[in-house]
């Protein structure tokens, strides 16, 4: 539920140490915005990041990392993109068509949605002013419109700046877990919110993406909580050279 905001918070950050940003944790679709799809679509990966909500908020309330949360899903606005970016108001997704975005008010969604979304994640890093930031975000097993399957369990994205991505890739992959180096897609292409929140202050980050499939309950989400805590802490001890 979203409560007149695009984001909620979890946790007061301590200025200076790790943060959590979920852009896509939510399904939630207000009733003044129709959609004109299947209410089942909602439960699937095109309307929300499966587990990232419940992983962010374990980080917040049980691991000290506290988190900026979206509350409304990427349906109604993909605040994982700029505001001039092609899907920032999805007319598609993975193959099915999105008919309540077609000639829709895209001001209105990114005046009610991105822009606040964003002003107020600018506002609270600036006041952390975090050592770290990690960016959660999860991906399907498969797609839909491609039969390829991703062996990847977790993923680590960047694009210019993979300083702490490196240390992740390898403390992940000393946990006996296949990771991806910017795989099943590249930050260079989909990094919108550590580019302009992490990459643009000189903000280390880790966007971090999990395998769907493997953080569905909430006992997932619970060990991937611990496991993603820990990576973060430890990098952030490597980038300080600890």
């Amino acid at each position: 539920m979203m409560d007149d905001l695009p984001y909620r918070q979890v946790g007061e950050p301590v200025p200076g140490r790790i943060v959590c940003v979920a852009d896509h944790a939510s399904n939630f679709v207000p009733d003044d915005v129709p959609l004109g799809i299947a209410a089942e679509l909602l439960e699937t990966h095109i309307a929300v990041d499966i587990g990232t909500g419940g992983i962010a908020d374990r980080l917040a309330r049980r691991h000290g990392i506290p988190a900026h949360i979206a509350t409304a899903s990427r349906l109604v606005c993909d605040l994982h993109r700029h505001e001039d970016q092609e899907g920032v108001m999805p007319i598609s997704s993975d193959g099915h068509l999105i008919p309540g975005n077609i000639g829709a008010d895209l001001e209105k969604r990114l005046d009610r949605f991105h822009r606040p979304y964003h002003t107020e994640m600018a506002r609270w890093l600036d006041a952390a002013q975090p050592e770290l930031i990690v960016a959660l975000h999860s991906f399907t097993p498969s797609l839909r419109s491609s039969d390829e399957e991703r062996p990847w369990e977790v993923a680590l994205l960047y694009n210019q700046d993979d300083s702490a991505a490196r240390h992740a890739i390898r403390l992940f992959g000393e946990e006996g877990l296949t990771v991806g180096d910017n795989e099943p897609y590249s930050g260079k292409q989909l990094n919108a919110t550590m580019d302009r929140h992490a990459e643009a202050h000189g903000r280390p980050y880790l966007t971090i993406e999990i395998r769907q499939d493997l953080i569905v309950s909430e006992a997932e989400q619970a060990r991937w909580a611990a496991l993603v805590a820990d990576v973060a802490n430890r990098t952030a001890l490597a980038l300080r050279g600890v």
